[in-house]
């Protein structure tokens, strides 16, 4: 297949793309390099796709109307994965136009795009933040989503209305992804982990949100890259039987569903930070702080339809990735 694959010098996009490409698809990838953290680490990444013939990048930013519209014109590709988003919860309340930019503007671009080239499937990148203030654990892509506690999270439950508008009018399948805290190496530096890491070889201390009294999925990032590539190869389907009456927030007439895929065991916060610790051999300084605007206590995801629908549900223990973290970490800044 050809595969486009938009922010493939990110964290997840670069991952996705090394999975498609092993297995021979030709994959068009899209980013703008933007500057929101360190570019050399993007550039680094892309420097392990470039050199296979059946990737190109298109250094392009995807709230550029003419220029989308132009690239899906000239590559046609058969599916696509849109990846590239204005991420983190905690900028979006400092910069809240950036995330409309590439959120908003920019997914409905990427739509478009799908919509007028006959595009067989459309997979995109939600977040555990849509499920903003719900308490019910395990958070489970049945139950209602009104409520984000963020601008980010807002963004991303508009990106599912937008889908959801696309599958019902134009009959484009598409496909939400809700990932949960993904880690792992070649992780964005702006990340928990990448954060504590630095600051403890630093002999820094580290901020410990809501007094450490949080649990999160935590989610490897080959176990995310595994369920994308599964999910993209199962177009959604329309479904004839759905009950109008009585409504499912994860399920439509039209051909659109969203999954979540998160680990499916959450972890103390508290535990995560001791996993790193002994993968690095050294005790952290923690500055222990309340909970911050946007954020929210505890994430859990259940992951019954992804496994339902795919066979796959992530499994990576906390343990064993954080220290493949610390062994790439140390590779990478030596």
């Amino acid at each position: 297949m050809k595969v486009l694959v938009t922010g493939a010098a990110g964290f997840i996009g670069m991952h996705v793309c090394e999975r498609l490409l092993a297995r021979g698809d030709e994959v068009v990838g899209v980013d703008n390099l933007n500057d929101y953290y360190d570019v050399a680490l993007k550039e680094a990444r892309l420097a392990r796709l470039t050199p296979n013939p059946r990737f190109r990048l298109s250094r392009l930013d995807i709230a550029d109307r003419e220029g989308i519209a132009a690239l899906f014109a000239a590559e046609r590709p058969q599916r696509v994965v849109n990846l590239a988003a204005q991420a983190g919860v905690r900028y979006s309340l400092q910069n809240p136009h950036a995330y409309v930019d590439s959120n908003v503007v920019g997914f409905v671009n990427i739509l478009e795009g799908c919509r007028h080239n006959g595009v067989e499937h459309f997979v995109y990148a939600s977040s555990s933040s849509i499920y903003g203030g719900n308490e019910r654990m395990p958070f489970s892509e049945h139950d209602n989503v009104d409520h984000p506690v963020s601008l980010y999270a807002a963004t991303k439950k508009a990106n599912e209305l937008m889908a959801h508008t696309y599958s019902h009018l134009f009959n484009l399948p598409t496909t939400g992804l809700r990932f949960f805290t993904v880690y792992g190496p070649w992780g964005r530096p702006d990340m928990a982990l990448f954060l504590f890491a630095k600051a403890i070889l630093e002999d820094r201390p580290i901020d410990v949100f809501n007094h450490g009294k949080m649990r999160r999925d935590f989610t490897y990032i080959d176990d995310i890259a595994e369920g994308v590539i599964r999910v993209l190869d199962q177009p959604a389907q329309a479904n004839p039987d759905f009950d109008k009456q009585t409504p499912d927030p994860a399920t439509s007439w039209a051909p659109y569903r969203v999954f979540n895929i998160g680990n499916n065991q959450p972890v103390e916060l508290m535990a995560y930070i001791e996993a790193l610790e002994l993968a690095l051999g050294k005790t952290a300084k923690k500055n222990f702080l309340p909970l911050q605007d946007g954020d929210v206590p505890a994430t859990y995801a259940d992951t019954s339809e992804l496994k339902h629908v795919t066979g796959f549900s992530p499994a990576m223990p906390v343990t064993e990735g954080v220290r493949r973290f610390v062994e790439w970490y140390r590779s990478y800044h030596s």
